[in-house]
């Protein structure tokens, strides 16, 4: 339960920004989604981004609340299926609506439980559990974990610039759906022996999700660029990596993400301080 109470807290404080309030992230989103069978024409309607911006942000800062009380907890449980399968259906975001929903269950009280889905199954009562006798070990550690599930979303605070363009501080930070991410970007390679530089395919390296993930992400441009160095060393080969990287947030102006003359496969990337070699998210 505190688990999820984090991680909808920080992902519904997450959306209180301009961009998100004016629902135009949400619009932006829907315009990919306007060939859909039968609802299409309806996401593109404002008046339904506006309820998806802020039906987003209460959705997330309610529903564990909501399912603590035992009032409203089946309420907020139906209001749940219908959000994570809408989520599911026009988003494809994987398995974590259904994740979701599933943890859900710990909001019930067993004998609930026991008695819509495991009816031919004997329950078992408190008094038949055997605790084993590791209370304090069991507190310490998880309150390390939880210590830690709290700390890591709020590091890109304490990071130089905006994460929404450095993505800095971003993972593990439960930032979900929060921003359209558009770019452009091309990886060329000099070897150092020779100078001699030449282009990159991506789709020769990655599939056509990777390369746009590829294209827009600094941490990933780096990893990409550390395969490709190991690559060339395997061939014998002493290399340098740049990117030219063009990235669009949110409908916004293009700018450059990373800088040209920066060698990325010979820098470190660093999981919890700003990297220079990114360029400004404001830049003349």
């Amino acid at each position: 339960m505190l688990q999820l109470f984090i991680v909808y807290t920080y992902a519904s404080v997450a959306k209180l920004y301009p961009d998100w309030l004016d629902s135009s992230v949400i619009e932006l989103m829907m315009k990919t989604k306007k060939d859909y069978i039968i609802v299409g024409n309806l996401l593109q309607k404002k008046w339904l981004h506006y309820i998806l911006s802020y039906g987003g942000i209460l959705f997330d800062g309610l529903i564990v609340p909501l399912l603590l009380f035992k009032p409203t907890r089946k309420y907020a449980f139906i209001i749940s299926i219908f959000f994570h399968l809408f989520n599911s259906f026009i988003f494809q975001i994987g398995i974590f609506p259904y994740l979701s929903l599933a943890f859900a269950l710990f909001f019930f009280q067993p004998k609930t439980i026991q008695k819509l889905f495991l009816k031919k199954k004997p329950f078992y009562n408190a008094e038949a559990v055997i605790v084993p006798p590791l209370k304090a070990p069991l507190i310490l550690v998880f309150s390390i974990y939880f210590i830690v599930q709290i700390g890591l979303p709020l590091r890109h605070h304490f990071i130089e610039d905006n994460v929404l363009w450095t993505e800095e501080g971003h993972r593990l930070s439960w930032r979900m759906m929060l921003r359209v991410k558009g770019g452009y970007t091309s990886y060329s390679v000099e070897n150092k022996e020779t100078g001699k530089r030449f282009s990159i395919k991506m789709k020769d390296y990655l599939s056509s999700k990777q390369v746009r993930t590829a294209s827009t992400k600094p941490d990933i441009i780096w990893q990409f660029s550390q395969r490709l160095k190991q690559k060339f060393k395997d061939e014998g080969q002493d290399i340098a990596v740049y990117v030219n990287c063009k990235v669009s947030v949110n409908g916004k102006p293009y700018r450059t993400l990373i800088n040209p003359e920066v060698d990325i496969a010979n820098v470190e990337w660093h999981a919890f301080k700003h990297s220079a070699w990114i360029l400004p998210s404001k830049q003349e």
